[in-house]
């Protein structure tokens, strides 16, 4: 007897093949480059274990026109999107990337404080969570159209902290469910 994998079980050994092309670990800046930040964090399950397979696609709004976020051809060749990375998780549910510290925008919405719009894909989940990443001080983050829909008491979920006394490093979890459960919004 064979077995033929359910489309609802296609993630499972399967999960990485075409993901990893575009895994890179900086976001349209150089290191060292003093607009640079390094956000660093884990990912958690509801049971607050680390989730060892998880893939984090993080989108920065860029401005094309001046080419600051220009990521140039991925090691197979292919272009990668501007201002794009993909992220998977190490053993112990980590993860880090460098990116440039974006620019508070305004549109027909309001005003949009800095941040990163994160995408998390796992085994087991069968449609993808979308998140954000706003920056801990932020001045517009008061004004931000998005993050003031959220409560509160909630909002501590989506910033990222100072990991030391160095500004240039970021500490941000991703919480799936239970008490410090991340805000996820509907896509």
């Amino acid at each position: 007897m064979s077995y033929v994998p359910t489309s609802s079980q296609t993630v499972g050994p399967f999960f990485s093949i075409g993901l990893s092309a575009l895994y890179r670990e900086t976001i349209a800046c150089e290191p060292g480059e003093g607009k640079c930040v390094l956000i660093r964090g884990q990912v958690f399950d509801g049971d607050g274990q680390p989730v060892p397979d998880a893939v984090l696609e993080i989108w920065q709004a860029c401005e094309a026109a001046r080419g600051d976020c220009d990521q140039g051809p991925s090691a197979r060749g292919e272009k990668i999107p501007p201002g794009f990375a993909r992220i998977a998780t190490n053993q112990r549910g980590e993860f880090q990337f460098n990116t440039v510290r974006p620019a508070p925008r305004r549109d027909e919405d309001g005003l949009h404080a800095p941040h990163l719009a994160v995408v998390v894909l796992m085994r087991g989940l069968l449609r993808h969570l979308l998140t954000r990443v706003y920056f801990a001080g932020e001045a517009t983050n008061r004004e931000d159209a998005v993050l003031n829909l959220v409560p509160p008491e909630r909002q501590q979920t989506l910033l990222a902290e100072p990991a030391n006394e160095r500004a240039s490093e970021l500490s941000w979890d991703i919480h799936l469910q239970g008490e410090l459960e991340t805000v996820f919004f509907e896509a």
